[in-house]
């Protein structure tokens, strides 16, 4: 994968003086050999000022980042409500429906790792024009697909382009943005984290009402190809490069490792339904066994600066909590955004326009509290704020699931759905913004792969978990109330995540507050 991403770069965006081709090694030695004869280039964060005033020209390029990852992210949940109309349309599975969002999943868990590298090696705009490219072909492909194959092909070529999104946009926002007026910047961030998903069941269903599903990706494409070409003719650099090899090593053991262990993850809910081709312990105990190999190997690199995946934000404990605290979020989060429309449609019978529009006010409430969170954060810190978002997350999965079987209603889901919501708005920019801005500026690539690749394994991780309790619970009790009891089931499970998450969070401000009174 990422040799041919360096074949596609040496071909569409080389440019500047700096950017010679790529040179891929086995030897670790012969890399560290050649390294010691370069002169590398200062890690300083560009665009930086004096004062908390942003640098001319830093909003627009920091605008164009942010509405194109909002479009890349809103296309990774738009399939959720479209599976079952494809299922009839091509005359395919379930199981084999499900590919179209494992493989993007996967490809995407694949990519991310490697982003910390690309991240250093390539600037701003070049990567922005790769991925956006690769963005836009995957979707025109994918929208003028005619049967599963080529569909599946276009969603695997949008993943790669997408992957790099989020990681660029972060990377961004810490080296142009002074630290003062980070949250308030990162809780326009959080609008692409966490309401562009909640967006993707609206969109879908509203475009599925009224038209087929290849407009699904007609819908993404103008604006996709808008991006880009605004990015082409006004997007600036505001990192600065250096001259870094890449091992090919560290690239396999990543696809390995966390492919492995994302694949086993999306096969647990298939295993418990008895469609799994594969028991998911096996992709999960060898994606964890090499995942312990790339740990290894990436601390011996990282002593010599040439890790892929710099492990060493781990040694920050305030990244390091922050990074479990997001986790366990994103595993309620993407837990929830399965299985609730799963429980709209199959138990109460509402169509996919209307379950969309049920879970629309929560992402638009995100959406709107995100910025005025960030202000917040910026003003009096990050302890009140999450913590009371993470009580509000256990709240919400707690009394939904005391509702279930007792007061079924589209009016009690929405209504957990968006107090959910208000609560990730609560979470979500705080916690970005305090793991990127604790760790120095060499490791802001770095650490924003490595919180883009948890937040990947760990919404898989919670999907898996939660379809598993639903399918346990379904299975358990005959007659017309048994989805209905596995939806339960699953938010039991939900809420316990949550809980631990309040635990966190409250760990996270102790470490907080220890590292503020030593400083």
């Amino acid at each position: 994968m990422v040799i041919w991403y360096k074949g596609y770069t040496d071909m569409m965006i080389s440019e500047g003086k700096n950017d010679e081709n790529v040179v891929y090694h086995w030897s670790v030695e012969q890399m560290i050999s050649e390294r010691n004869t370069l002169a590398p280039r200062s890690s300083a964060e560009a665009g930086s000022t004096t004062d908390d005033r942003l640098a001319p020209g830093t909003k627009l390029v920091l605008g164009i980042l942010v509405v194109s990852t909002f479009v890349v992210v809103l296309n990774e949940t738009i399939m959720n409500v479209a599976l079952a109309t494809l299922i009839t349309d091509l005359g395919i599975s379930a199981a084999t429906a499900q590919w179209l969002t494992t493989a993007y999943l996967l490809t995407m868990a694949v990519v991310i790792p490697v982003s910390g590298f690309l991240l250093q090696r390539f600037t701003v705009r070049q990567l922005f024009i790769t991925a956006m490219s690769l963005f836009t072909i995957g979707t025109l492909v994918a929208a003028l697909s005619s049967g599963f194959a080529m569909l599946l092909t276009g969603r695997i070529v949008q993943a790669v382009g997408a992957a790099v999104m989020m990681p660029l946009l972060m990377t961004a926002v810490m080296h142009s943005v002074p630290a003062r007026r980070r949250g308030s910047v990162m809780g326009t961030i959080s609008i692409v984290t966490a309401a562009a998903p909640a967006l993707g069941p609206a969109v879908s269903g509203a475009v599925l009402s009224v038209l087929d599903w290849p407009f699904l990706f007609w819908t993404v494409l103008p604006i996709a190809m808008a991006t880009l070409l605004i990015g082409i003719f006004l997007l600036r650099n505001v990192t600065q490069t250096r001259r870094i090899r890449i091992d090919v090593l560290s690239v396999i053991l990543s696809v390995l490792a966390f492919g492995g262990i994302l694949f086993g993850l999306v096969s647990i809910g298939e295993y418990a339904n008895g469609v799994a081709h594969i028991n998911p312990l096996i992709p999960l105990v060898i994606g964890a066994a090499f995942l312990l190999v790339f740990i290894i190997r990436q601390r011996y690199l990282a002593r010599h600066d040439l890790a892929l995946l710099d492990l060493r934000t781990f040694q920050t404990p305030q990244f390091s909590c922050a990074i479990i605290v997001t986790g366990l979020v994103a595993m309620t989060l993407f837990g929830t955004l399965t299985v609730l429309p799963l429980y709209l449609q199959r138990v109460l019978g509402i169509g996919p326009l209307a379950t969309g529009l049920l879970l629309l006010p929560g992402g638009v409430l995100l959406a709107v509290l995100s910025p005025v969170v960030g202000r917040l954060y910026d003003r009096g810190g990050i302890g009140p704020l999450i913590v009371s978002g993470a009580v509000l997350l256990a709240l919400s999965q707690i009394i939904f699931v005391l509702t279930i079987g007792n007061y079924d209603s589209s009016l009690s889901a929405m209504i957990m759905f968006t107090v959910m919501h208000i609560a990730l708005a609560f979470l979500f920019t705080p916690l970005m913004t305090v793991a990127l801005s604790s760790l120095p500026a060499g490791l802001y690539s770095h650490g924003s792969a490595t919180f883009s690749t948890v937040q990947q394994l760990a919404g898989a991780a919670g999907t898996a978990t939660l379809v598993t309790l639903m399918t346990v619970g379904s299975t358990r009790i005959a007659g017309e109330s048994n989805i209905a009891a596995g939806v339960r089931n699953a938010y039991i499970g939900a809420s316990v995540i949550a809980v631990i998450a309040v635990i966190a969070t409250m760990v996270l401000v102790l470490i907080i507050r220890r590292h503020s009174s030593c400083h």
